[in-house]
């Protein structure tokens, strides 16, 4: 076992020969958009997402899958998994089968194989002083899936958090492979601030963001202060609120966001060579990413510092 539980990292890793590893992760949630077959497709790219965070290449997928068949019709199933297998085939990944059972509300998910080198694998500790922080991905996918259930979510909003959900993390991996990479993780449940406390905490350093150059989807500030704040997010802020130290002029709703409980985020990357991974973004065709912050000391706390 070469990537176990010790670290909280993206996926198990367990070394086959000299040359190969395996790389095996599983998730699983229930709907937070309405449309399902952006739902299926939401599901297979998350989970497919901590695959490209280890470093590693995807290549079997197997379905979990729990459907309430009595209340709802099953054709709605039948979108939400052609919406995974689209996904799938997109990443050059097949659906080899699966597992369903009766539940009382939808949840979907996904077992996901890959392979790496045992030299190449990519671990969420390792960060050193000096490293730039590279973020692929815009913040703001549970604030805006909460205004989505309460009927509140501005049009422009809703699609471009389905189009960042649905965006596979396969072009940023690519892109990091270029460089120098000392530690990566994917920005999903614990947020952007709970993600980086496992890389700062797990490699003993600090770590100190730009709230302004974070990238955001369009509207979520506005939906946080009119208080569109998951239950998910909370919990981040007050599991990292020991950690982090924020600056006096960065705005509650602003924080929110910061650590707002993700769904399918970017990756999060710890480089030396920041610039040539935005270099390397931008001709993978990346867009949003941006380097919003650095590792500034070695720090046994693990302290997150946020400035405006």
């Amino acid at each position: 076992m070469l990537v176990g539980p010790e670290t909280s990292d993206d996926a198990a890793v367990y070394r086959l020969t000299d040359d190969l590893a395996l790389v095996l992760t599983v998730d699983y949630f229930t709907p937070i958009v309405d449309d399902p077959y952006a739902f299926g497709q939401i599901a297979a790219a998350n989970s497919l997402s901590d695959v490209y965070a280890m470093g590693g290449r995807p290549i079997l997928m197997l379905s979990i899958v729990g459907f309430p068949r009595e209340r709802l019709p099953l054709g709605l199933l039948g979108e939400i998994l052609k919406g995974g297998a689209e996904k799938a085939r997109e990443a050059g990944v097949s659906v080899a089968g699966g597992h369903s059972i009766d539940d009382h509300e939808p949840k979907v998910g996904y077992v996901v194989a890959g392979l790496v080198h045992p030299a190449r694998v990519w671990k969420n500790v390792g960060a050193r002083p000096g490293d730039q922080l590279v973020l692929t991905k815009p913040l703001g996918t549970g604030i805006i899936a909460t205004a989505i259930k309460k009927g509140v979510a501005p049009a422009g909003a809703v699609d471009a958090a389905v189009r960042t959900m649905a965006t596979l993390n396969r072009a940023a991996a690519e892109a990091a492979a270029e460089v120098r990479v000392h530690a990566v993780t994917d920005v999903t449940g614990f947020g952007l601030l709970g993600h980086l406390r496992e890389m700062t905490s797990g490699s003993g350093v600090r770590a100190r963001l730009g709230a302004a150059r974070i990238p955001l989807l369009p509207d979520v500030v506005d939906l946080a202060v009119a208080g569109m704040v998951p239950g998910g997010t909370k919990r981040n802020l007050k599991a990292t609120a020991a950690v982090t130290r924020w600056d006096s002029g960065i705005p509650e709703p602003l924080r929110a966001v910061i650590g707002d409980a993700q769904t399918s985020g970017g990756l999060l990357v710890a480089t030396p060579d920041g610039e040539a991974l935005l270099r390397a973004l931008e001709r993978a065709g990346v867009v949003g990413a941006a380097r919003v912050g650095e590792i500034v000391a070695e720090d046994p706390e693990g302290t997150i510092e946020v400035t405006p």
